[in-house]
């Protein structure tokens, strides 16, 4: 194994004692493979249910309808009502989905949002995900199938509220949608059977208890129209058969279906026996099972049949649906760069503490690595006031898109940080606890970069130098992954070498390319790129893996050369008093020598730790060094 110790590195060690921090020792084209369902329910947070800063607004709709037993017949109208809930902001500009929410029995248009002059704790709840960025902004329709006449209460009867749910769909198709999307915003271009079809993936139908049963018999004979179920607690038996035979004019990934319940709810068993046949149905693949399915079950351990379940059923289920599903994958990644310029989406702001980013149940127990393990290198209690140890132009927004990209991607049930070391080297040395490679996920088989922070060797400076990096790469469409490394040199090697032993090892799983693959590094986390592009996994306690297509580097004062460099890219400030631009121009130079492809990027007047330069007149730089790589790629 290689042991970093230079004439090079015991000059850099001095310049450690002056706070120099370049030395050593101190898961189909239109949507996400699959919507990512989570085995572990969300509970709903206890503030959602007090009323929010952004509330939505209930409107009254009414509209016309017929008699439901002598619907074509029309012979007799009947005005309808229902509550239609509009987000925060609502825009006319905008296009929303739509989800349609029916009540359960002895229930009515009210009863699950209320009205606008009492609204429920759901609406809340609603209001509260949609302004933390868990559920993307959507019309919310609660109708009724209540129909026999104008002002009874149907649903009280099982026998007609049976009956009733099974005719819902003459209503639903032909008036109450007309009615709706005519009147708002969505994606239908016009109320037309034709339009209406058309937009379908951008409407959902669910229910409670007898709500299920309308929900069901809206995938019977409404599938045309919709995209989304979500049936909860349904306890009773249907011609599931039947039901599910709707699909057969169907491709299988063209509808979700998520079904929910609680162990100590009497529909349990319905929805077991109902989802054992679905499971055994050509219709539905499980998602469990494959990353292309089309339906889910989850089940809450000691929920029953009431409100409170069906809320925090109601919130998980529309957080999964429309979340990027609906997009193609350059779309998606839209989403993903313009994450937090829109506060409906900000889960984290500029005034968000530090420790309860840390904290985030999301993040598990790796959100302490986002941030130095020893507070001793960074100060600021709050995103927006983060500084770390020998870094400048750090920009608030981008460490508020990062959080906010990071929580995005976890909520939804992608793997965003990875193991290195197994439990058992953990116990063997525990500082290894405190690695793992934080995953910016590109296009599935793209290029993959490696990014390694510095810090002089004694913390990882990720937030400013290498997270912007991988999300700025991952918006290129390839897959980047952050190093978190143990502080000191060797140390730092020794965990590159295991990142790209890893990542080699399970490209197929990770869906990556590990072929030409790149190392990116600023300060000491640029040594540690060039050390491995030069020497090679085999050097640092790995077997021999492929060296990188390119390096690349920033504002280092690395001297040595061996003249078996990858290509290197390399850039740095003027001003900058710890890695001088004359060293590192020499460098290049000499690696030129050999000839080897190398280039340098010096910015006048900046100074140490710039990362992406934002602002700065190194802004961009990222592109021309993505250009060198591209240049060195096999064709």
């Amino acid at each position: 194994m290689r042991k970093i110790i230079t004439t090079d590195l015991i000059f850099l060690i001095g310049l450690l004692l002056v706070a120099c921090d370049n030395v050593a020792e101190s898961s189909n084209e239109m949507r996400t493979e699959n919507i990512k369902i989570p085995q572990v329910l969300r509970e709903i947070p206890d503030e959602y249910f007090k009323v929010s800063k952004q509330p939505g607004t209930l409107v009254d709709l009414y509209y016309d309808t017929y008699e439901s037993f002598s619907y074509f017949k029309k012979s007799k109208p009947l005005k309808r009502h229902a509550i239609v809930y509009l987000p925060y902001g609502y825009n006319e500009n905008q296009k929303y989905d739509v989800f349609y929410l029916m009540h359960g029995g002895w229930g009515d248009e009210t009863s699950m949002l209320g009205t606008p002059n009492s609204p429920s704790p759901l609406k809340n709840v609603i209001d509260n995900a949609i302004a933390a960025g868990e559920i993307k902004p959507l019309i919310i329709v609660c109708p009724t199938y209540n129909n026999t006449n104008e002002n009874g209460l149907d649903s009280s009867n099982f026998s007609l509220a049976m009956q009733l749910t099974k005719n819902y769909h003459n209503e639903l198709l032909n008036d109450l949608i007309p009615a709706i999307e005519g009147t708002y915003s969505t994606y239908a271009a016009s109320t037309s059977k034709k339009d209406l079809m058309a937009s379908r993936d951008h409407r959902g139908f669910g229910g409670f208890s007898m709500g299920v049963v309308a929900t069901w018999r809206t995938f019977q004979y409404g599938l045309d129209y919709f995209r989304y179920f979500l049936p909860i607690s349904c306890g009773t038996t249907l011609d599931d058969e039947e039901i599910f035979s709707a699909a057969d004019r169907h491709n299988p990934h063209d509808y979700f279906v998520l079904v929910m319940t609680g162990t100590n709810d009497f529909a349990y068993s319905y929805d077991k026996a109902r989802t054992d046949l679905m499971r055994a149905s050509p219709y539905f693949i499980v998602v469990d099972d494959r990353a292309d399915g089309n339906f889910a079950f989850r089940i809450k351990q000691g929920y029953s049949h009431d409100m409170r379940a069906a809320m925090e059923y109601i919130y998980n289920g529309l957080k999964a649906f429309w979340d990027a599903q609906d997009k193609t994958k350059e779309e998606q990644q839209e989403v993903r760069s313009n994450l937090g310029k829109d506060h409906h989406y900000k889960v984290f702001t500029a005034n968000t503490k530090i420790e309860d980013v840390i904290k985030y149940p999301a993040f598990k127990n790796f959100g302490r690595l986002l941030f130095p393990t020893d507070k001793n290198y960074y100060s600021g209690d709050t995103l927006g006031e983060l500084s770390l140890m020998w870094y400048n132009n750090i920009n608030p927004n981008k460490t508020v898109e990062i959080v906010n990209y990071l929580q995005e991607r976890a909520e939804s049930g992608d793997t965003i940080f990875y193991d290195i070391y197994s439990d058992e080297e953990k116990l063997q040395d525990p500082d290894k606890k405190n690695t793992g490679l934080f995953f910016f996920r590109g296009k599935k088989g793209a290029k993959t970069a490696i990014i390694v922070a510095g810090g002089g060797f004694v913390y990882v400076g990720a937030m400013q130098d290498s997270f912007p990096h991988a999300l700025e790469l991952s918006k290129k469409g390839y897959n980047a992954f952050a190093l978190i490394y143990r502080p000191g040199a060797q140390t730092a090697c020794e965990d590159l070498a295991r990142a790209i032993a890893f990542l080699h090892e399970n490209a197929d799983k990770l869906g990556i390319d590990m072929e030409d693959y790149s190392l990116w590094g600023g300060s000491a986390g640029a040594r540690v790129a060039a050390w491995l592009g030069s020497y090679g996994t085999e050097s640092f306690g790995e077997k021999r893996y492929p060296r990188p297509a390119v390096v690349i580097m920033q504002y280092t004062g690395l001297t040595e050369v061996t003249g078996r460099e990858p290509p290197t890219f390399a850039c740095v400030g003027t001003n900058d008093w710890i890695a001088s631009y004359k060293t590192m121009e020499e460098r290049i130079n000499r690696i030129k020598n050999y000839g080897i492809d190398a280039e340098i990027k010096i910015f006048p007047g900046l100074p140490h730790g710039f990362g992406l330069g934002e602002g700065t007149i190194a802004e961009g730089w990222i592109n021309d060094a993505i250009k060198f790589w591209e240049k060195h790629m096999k064709k």
